[in-house]
Order: C-alpha cells, then structure tokens, then sequence
C-alpha cells in the first residue's frame, strides 16, 4: 500500500440489536488479518464495546469520543491485539454521547476524515457500528467502502434491513454497496431453510456453539476452530468482501 493511499472501510452495521454483529466484526477483522495479510484496524464504535472486550484487556478510559472533537489523536488510543497486523481502537462509555456531539459540530464527514488520517498506517479499516438510525450511522454511510448487514432470518431482522437499504437509497447521496449476510442461521428451523433458499445468493454464517465460545476465550473464532465450518463460511465472506473492494 502507498502511503497515499487511504484504508478501505469495512462497515459492520444493522439497525437492529443482537444479530450477531460483534462477533462478525471481530472474526472479519481476524480473517483480514490472517488471512489476507493486511495492517487492518478494527474500530468499535458500539459503547457496548463488545468487540473491545473480546480483543483486549484495556478498555474503559474514557476517551473514545474525544477522538471526534480531536481533543486527543486517534492513535494514541490504539492498542495492538494478540494477533499479527491487527491493531483495536476501543469502544467505552464514553460513546453514548457521540451522536450528540457529531450533531453539535456539524462536521458530516468526521468519521471519514478520521479514518483518512490513518492513510499509510492500514490497509483495511473495519467498523463495528452501534444500532440504530442515528448521526453515528449517517457518518459510517458516508465513511465506508462497503457495509456487511448481519441479518438473522426473522422478520424483525429482514424487515430491519429493509429499513437501512431504504434509508441510504432515500439519503439522496452516494451511498456504499450493502453486502446482506446471514447470521446465527440454524438449518434445523423451517424458517431458515426457507430464508437460506430465498436468498441463495447471500453469504451465510451457521450458529454453532463455538461462536458463543469466543466469548468464553476471547478470540476470534479462527484463533482456535480455524477448520470449523463457522470459520471456513467467515473466511468464505471476507474473499469476497476482498473481490467487492477491487471491484470498486
């Protein structure tokens, strides 16, 4: 990579909760990693910080939102991992104010700027977004390269992605490509054969277990199953996320 060049801006997002966003985020961030040999960072932008806890030790400082005021530079809040070119900017408490304060400065683009500042340090820089239709999700819209939409065959979680594909076609401006993947798909339900054969053109990413696992160790699933079929289906997803960028 030239040092000229900015990150490309993986995005992971849904406007619902608990479709298995986090544990995405942090097995996609690996696969670019490992698997693609690429300096990646992974942003968490979730106050929840899941994927700061699963990644890493030192987290609650306080600073994450300080970031977007530039009261303190994005680098020296970013931490290596335990994993070769894969570095962590952490989430904390501190971020359930960021929509507010994007909103008082009226800076759109913040986000973007942030993550071209990063140019010649990353290849690959992955969000893991919080939900909602908020200032927060408006700034990764107009950040991203593409936006992976972790989508759990239910209704409530279909009905949601349709919601963000109409939300960014209405926002009348550019918008990233939307990569819909299904998440925790559990082929022994009726309704997620029936989801699997609807959509037989999206990436699919079966519940097993081991996924919960990575809580238990705190790492990604192909730190320690890398011959699962869970990790094969992520490794599967990220070449192709890999084909969209060149494509771009």
């Amino acid at each position: 990579m030239s040092e000229s060049s900015k990150p490309r801006c993986i995005a992971i997002y849904n406007l619902k909760g608990g479709v298995g966003k986090t544990t995405l985020s942090v097995n996609l961030a690996w696969a670019s990693a490992t698997l693609s040999a690429r300096r990646t960072l992974l942003w968490d932008l979730d106050p929840q910080a899941g994927s700061s806890w699963l990644l890493s030790d030192d987290n609650g400082r306080d600073k994450a939102r300080a970031v977007f005021s530039r009261d303190i530079d994005a680098e020296r809040l970013i931490s290596a991992t335990d994993y070769d070119r894969l570095d962590l900017l952490a989430a904390d408490a501190s971020l359930r104010g960021l929509d507010r304060l994007l909103f008082d400065l009226g800076k759109r683009k913040r986000l973007q700027r942030l993550i071209e500042g990063l140019r010649g340090r990353y290849e690959r820089v992955l969000l893991d977004c919080p939900p909602g239709l908020t200032e927060t999700s408006e700034q990764v819209l107009r950040a991203a390269d593409i936006v992976v939409v972790p989508v759990v065959p239910s209704p409530l979680a279909e009905r949601a992605l349709h919601e963000v594909v109409a939300h960014f076609a209405g926002s009348g401006q550019r918008h990233p490509p939307i990569l819909p993947v299904l998440s925790m798909v559990d082929l022994r339900r009726g309704r997620h054969r029936e989801a699997v054969a609807e959509h037989p053109d999206w990436p699919m990413v079966t519940y097993s277990s081991l996924v919960e696992q990575m809580a238990v160790r705190r790492a990604p699933l192909g730190a320690f199953a890398s011959r699962s079929p869970q990790s094969e289906q992520v490794a599967l997803l990220w070449r192709g996320i890999e084909k969209r960028l060149n494509q771009l």
